[in-house]
């Protein structure tokens, strides 16, 4: 079974650092982010495109290593598709 979660780091636009994680459960993709090391993580209810392509990437190199299957990545790219139409896949 694959990690459940993960995780990156991405800078806001204000420019600051945010840390990113995304958590696998059931169908369905759980966004959190935090700024510092110590602070509580926030559920983020609508993360932005970016956040999500992002995780289209890391689920596009975990199927290369065989932690996730090809089916998981066309159903990620049906999610993303669904939220953001207008996005290049």
């Amino acid at each position: 079974m694959p990690k459940a979660e993960i995780s990156w780091k991405r800078l806001t636009e204000e420019g600051e650092k945010l840390q990113v994680y995304a958590q696998h459960i059931g169908r369905d993709w759980h966004f959190f982010h935090r700024a510092k090391r110590f602070d509580v993580w926030q559920r983020v209810k609508e993360p932005p495109v970016e956040d999500w392509l992002e995780l289209l990437d890391a689920v596009q190199r975990l199927v290369n290593r065989r932690r996730y299957q090809p089916d998981d990545e066309e159903r990620l790219r049906g999610q993303i598709r669904e939220k953001f139409p207008d996005a290049e896949i």
